[in-house]
């Protein structure tokens, strides 16, 4: 099993829409690298919900994946801002992951938390400048931010 951290604004999509879902698709990333991290990914896959863009930004929950490379149908979509005009339909640029709820952790694990105990080797998501929205993580990495889950909520 692969580990992996994929950002989301919550105002935007947040671990409770997730949650009330159950299941949604990961759609929007335009950006190659985050992409070929998608298609990456297997069924059973786990990945670190991260709410980006918020006060505190930190890792929310976790989720699975629970459909690997499937056809983002957001490129297709001319009303979408995730429209590609220039992506084929008999070749489309855009594959992306089906996502299921797992958890919400009692507390977010806030950046300034992560920095604390992580390295950028280590985490992708606190290095300075990072901005993809998918990023491995080692299972030894992801390990030791489940353990962090649980010490976040005995504080």
């Amino acid at each position: 099993m692969n580990y992996w951290l994929m950002k989301s604004e919550p105002d935007v999509y947040g671990i409770a829409d997730l949650e009330r879902d159950r299941t949604t698709i990961w759609d929007g990333v335009r950006n190659y690298q985050a992409r070929n991290f998608l298609r990456s990914m297997q069924m059973g896959d786990l990945a670190f919900f991260y709410h980006s863009s918020a006060t505190p930004p930190g890792i929310a929950g976790l989720m699975k994946i629970s459909k690997p490379d499937i056809v983002d149908p957001s490129q297709f979509d001319s009303k979408s801002k995730y429209y590609d005009p220039k992506s084929p339909a008999d070749n489309p640029r855009w594959r992306t992951v089906e996502v299921e709820f797992v958890e919400a952790f009692a507390e977010l694990i806030p950046l300034d938390v992560l920095r604390q105990k992580f390295n950028p080797d280590e985490l992708i998501v606190i290095r300075q400048g990072n901005r993809l929205s998918v990023t491995p993580v080692e299972p030894t990495v992801a390990k030791r931010i489940l353990k962090q889950a649980k010490a976040e909520v005995r504080g």
